[in-house]
């Protein structure tokens, strides 16, 4: 009994670390992508990655209207959907992934949602603004599935990263497109887009904290079960 209390003492202990370590970051990511979001500035020649997480931009090019990807398994409000990435080849030929936001997964694989309407009327160059983010990440591999480098689109994809999505942009007339590894997430206030209301996480640090102080109690009642046994078979002896 002595080890086995050691045992899930220590884990619990470690796991409300963990937790309040995930909340802590959840934190910095927040008041990151606030600051990052107040300072807007053009992206110009400039790599993303030149720029810090969250920065608001703005950028001009024209959009790829043909080949645009789905992200799979994106969720909002406990509806499965998927959100809409859409190339922008910008003015030095580079290419932009720009998240145009979340639909809704219509209830068949076979019936992908229609994305090239919403941009009708865009043809040429559009300026737009947005917020450089990463792409999303799985939290095991299993749940990753590469886009198809060949067929129809749009293209189904989960978890991807920018290397898959450069191979799937790639063709005859340009094996080797200059793909971003960040992505765009345009503003509210940009046509063109579809649900969106951007934040860095889906759920806020305090549900962290939440889980942390669970952790703990079950150590302590744990602690106190112990105790409470023990000086039970004294008190019997």
């Amino acid at each position: 009994m002595t080890v086995l209390t050691l045992v899930l003492l220590v884990l619990f202990v470690s796991l409300g670390r963990w937790q309040w370590g995930r909340a802590e970051l959840k934190s910095v990511q927040q008041g990151e992508f606030a600051a990052g979001a107040q300072q807007q500035q053009a992206l110009g020649n400039r790599s993303t990655q030149d720029l810090a997480r969250y920065t608001r931009v703005n950028v001009s090019g024209e959009w790829d209207v043909a080949r645009q990807f789905l992200l799979d398994n994106r969720t909002r409000d406990g509806r499965a959907g998927y959100e809409v990435l859409t190339p922008l080849r910008l003015e030095d030929g580079r290419w932009l992934l720009v998240n145009r936001g979340w639909v809704p997964f219509s209830g068949y694989r076979d019936a992908l949602p229609e994305v090239a309407a919403a941009l009708s009327g865009t043809e040429g160059r559009v300026g737009i603004r947005g917020v450089l983010d990463e792409l999303p990440t799985a939290g095991l591999a299993g749940g990753r599935a590469p886009p198809a480098v060949q067929g129809g689109w749009p293209r189904v994809t989960a978890f991807p990263t920018a290397a898959e999505l450069r191979a799937a942009l790639a063709n005859p007339d340009e094996p080797a497109p200059r793909l971003e590894a960040r992505v765009l997430l345009l503003d509210e206030g940009e046509a063109s887009g579809y649900v969106r209301g951007w934040k860095p996480f889906a759920k806020g640090p305090e549900q962290n904290w939440s889980y942390a102080i669970q952790w703990w109690a079950f150590a302590v009642v744990l602690l106190v079960l112990y105790v409470a046994l023990n000086l039970k078979k004294d008190d019997g002896a």
